[in-house]
């Protein structure tokens, strides 16, 4: 395996968590800009504005936990 192809592979092993710092970034600095964001918590989807409050938008059915590699057919 040549150096490249190493530098790769430990990049992407770190994909998850450049992501999720990412996503966090972004939401801060949607905030800190005076705008607000959508969050979704078991099945209820909230905008979430900068000074903390929070509005119901959907209320839908709460997420069915999944196992990797688990098939799930819709009814």
């Amino acid at each position: 395996m040549s150096e490249h192809d190493e530098d790769i592979d430990f990049l992407e092993e770190h994909i998850p968590e450049l992501a999720e710092a990412a996503v966090t970034q972004a939401y801060w600095q949607t905030l800190a800009s005076g705008n607000s964001v959508l969050e979704s918590e078991n099945g209820v989807i909230y905008e979430v504005f900068p000074d903390g409050t929070r509005k119901v938008v959907k209320t839908g059915e709460p997420p069915v936990p999944v196992e990797k590699g688990e098939k799930r057919l819709l009814p």
